[in-house]
This record gives C-alpha cells, structure tokens and sequence, in this order.
C-alpha cells in the first residue's frame, strides 16, 4: 500500500522548547501506531527541525524577514510580496498529503504580543488550504483564548471553522473558542502533549534544602498590553530577582531555566544583579533537558508553560509564575491550584511565603503529582486512540487486515 503521507506545520524549530516538544509528542505517536507514515513539515526552523527529527522540512514563509520589523519600502514590499507568495506555496504544499497536523502550541490564542498579518495569517492559509484541496488538517492539542482585537480573533475563528480535526489542552480553550463562535460539540480536552513525553526517573529527596530551579521569560505582558509592555517587563524582571537574592540570602542553590532563545537576557540580567556562586543556568536544549533539570531539583518556580509542565511531569513541587489563564488551568489539573502567582505583579515577599509553604508539603504534593501524571498518561492514549480513528480509518484498517492470520 501506498504510505499515508502526514504533514506537520507550526512555529517549530525557532528556538521554543514548548513548541518543539509537542512536535516531539506527535512524532513519537506516529512511529508508534502509524509507523509506515512518511512525515515532513513546513515550519520556523526547518533546518533546525532536519537535524533533530530526522525528517524533511520546508520554510514557513517565502520572505526571509517575516519576523524582523519592516521599515523600509524594500522590506514592506517584501512582507506584502511574500503574504501573496505564501499562499500559493501552503496551498502546494498541503495538497501533497494525506493529513496535516499541528501539534500542540497555543496556536489559537494571543496571550503574548501577536500580529494578525504573522502566524494567525499563516494558521488560516493552511485551514484554508485543506477545505480547498481536501486534505484534512488537525489542530491537536492546542491551546486558545479569548482575543480583543478583530483581525488577529476573525483569522483564528476561521482557521478552527475549517480545520477538520480539533481538540485542546484545557476546557479554557475549548469555551474560548466557543465563545468566538465556533462549535465545539465534538471537539474533546485532554492534557498537553508534552505529558507524553518520557519522564526521568523519580527522585527521592534529602533531608538537607536542595536547588531551586527559577523559570524565567522574556516577559512583556499580553497582546493587549503593548502600551505598558516595557513597564511590565521591568517589573517582572525586578521582582524575580528579588525573590532570586532572598533564596541565595537562605544558602539556597539557584538553577535559573529557559523556555525560548529569546529569554537569555533575562538569564543574564539576574546573573548580574545578583552575583553569587550559588546561581547558575542551565542550557536545556529540549523539553527532555527541562524535564531532568526540574528532576533534579527540591522545587521548581517557573513562567512559561511549557516550564510548568517539565516540572509537573517530573513530579517535583512547582510554584506558577502564571501569565495567563492557562497557567492556572494546568496547576489546578494538577492539584496544585493554590501555588500560582501573577507574573504580571510579581511580589517577592509574597512569593517567598507562597514558596516556603510549597516546600512545608512537598512529600504530599509529590504523591499527588505521581497521582495526576498517571491520569494524564491514560487520557492520553485515548486522545491518541481517538486520533487515529479520525484521521487514520483506512491505514488502521490495512493495518488490521495485514495482521489477519
């Protein structure tokens, strides 16, 4: 028979580990219960995703400067250019598989600063592209939100209007979506894919205080708070760091953690405001790298996520620096609804006493962790079940049949 043809689209290989992990998850899905599938993407980072994943992979946007901002009338033409030459080049691009899937991510929302004409343009070409071309395409495990401004919220109703497939990562996702009117009747939740990613090996505690792993972001606010972005993110930054000093004032070791390229800065800032041995950074390549450094640790307080979610599935006692409502959603999913903190006004006093509590039940909140972990693992393979009954009927069936005595 002739292999199914699968393709994979998103910000994939740029530099977030979030993204590349749910990327991960899909691929490890696929070799597992369809591994005949010949898979390729058309992603942000495509050499990147080439040399880790081992597959083919075609650039995102014709126009090499998409991301960079334009000024000039060479570079405009160019943006303008390429958003026409873009959508030829996903229409081809869909037409030559069987399905297309994008894993994960928060493709849906704009909880962080957004541009209609960016990714949310991209999003609905593909959606587009496959009713046009009948090529199903599946938004899997995604995240969304409510969205304020007009453009960015019609281009991502009508990416999931015309995506033939689509489930969430929280019930937050799915009511935002209904809310900007789509129908979500047959659309199911299930954990974040990154949850099906293997975990390191349980650690068992000493009674002595051990590290504290920081997740930090490059953190400027919202779509929605772009005129108060930089005083955002100076609050954040200040804020961190002040809870940083009071660990290390403790005799506390420090492992500050990423989540994007672009969060280095923020590293490097409270590497000089503090200035101790007892604080170091970890360079993580993956989410695997994030997983076994929040293994490692006593207690983990993180910002981005995708940070949240290593510790979580690594078992080990997590503080949210939330950002959004999913943060919140996810800590509650794992019982752990009490441990958040709004990234936006970080108090460091109040976040110290919040930590401090946080370790007082560390041994309970392992064991529910160990709970929850294996709850998602279960949810899991029934969202992957039912994936493949959606989007795999007729390889499930030859596959079935070449089985047959």
């Amino acid at each position: 028979m002739t292999p199914v043809r699968v393709g994979v689209f998103g910000l994939l290989g740029s530099g977030n580990l979030g993204n590349d992990g749910s990327l991960e998850a899909v691929l490890g899905y696929l070799r597992d219960r369809h591994p005949g599938a010949v898979v390729d993407a058309l992603c942000g980072g495509p050499e990147v995703v080439t040399a880790r994943f081992g597959i083919p992979a075609t650039r995102l946007h014709w126009y090499r400067g998409e991301y960079r901002t334009a000024s000039r009338a060479g570079a405009i033409a160019g943006k303008g250019l390429g958003k026409l030459v873009d959508a030829f080049r996903t229409a081809a691009w869909v037409r030559r598989h069987d399905v297309v899937i994008v894993p994960g991510m928060g493709v849906l929302e704009a909880t962080l600063p957004l541009r209609p004409w960016g990714f949310p343009y991209a999003l609905f070409l593909l959606c587009a592209s496959g009713r046009l071309t009948g090529t199903p395409v599946a938004l899997i495990g995604v995240g969304a939100a409510p969205i304020a401004e007009r453009p960015t919220r019609v281009l991502v109703r009508w990416s999931a209007r015309l995506a033939a497939y689509r489930s969430y990562r929280d019930e937050l996702s799915r009511d935002a979506m209904r809310s900007m009117g789509v129908d979500t009747a047959r659309d199911e939740v299930h954990p974040d894919l990154a949850f099906a990613l293997p975990a390191p090996p349980a650690r068992t505690p000493s009674d002595a205080p051990g590290t504290v792993c920081v997740g930090v972001m490059d953190f400027h606010g919202g779509n929605d708070d772009r005129a108060r972005a930089e005083e955002i993110h100076r609050r954040y930054v200040d804020g961190t760091t002040r809870f940083v000093r009071a660990l290390v004032e403790d005799g506390r070791q420090v492992r500050l953690l990423t989540g994007d390229a672009c969060d280095a800065p923020v590293v490097a800032a409270i590497l000089d405001a503090v200035d101790s041995p007892l604080v170091t950074a970890a360079e993580a390549a993956s989410l695997a790298d994030l997983m076994e450094e929040t293994a490692a640790a006593d207690t983990v307080v993180a910002t981005r996520y995708h940070n949240l979610i290593c510790a979580l599935k690594a078992g080990t006692p997590t503080l949210a620096l939330g950002y959004a409502a999913k943060s919140e959603a996810l800590m509650d999913r794992m019982g752990l609804a009490a441990y958040c903190h709004p990234a936006r006004e970080v108090d460091a006093d109040r976040l110290l006493d919040q930590f401090r509590e946080l370790e007082k039940r560390s041994a309970e909140l392992r064991r529910t962790l160990a709970e929850r972990n294996v709850t998602a693992a279960r949810q899991l393979d029934h969202h992957f079940a039912a994936l493949t009954a959606a989007l795999f009927p007729t390889s499930d069936h030859a596959t079935t049949q070449r089985k047959a005595p």
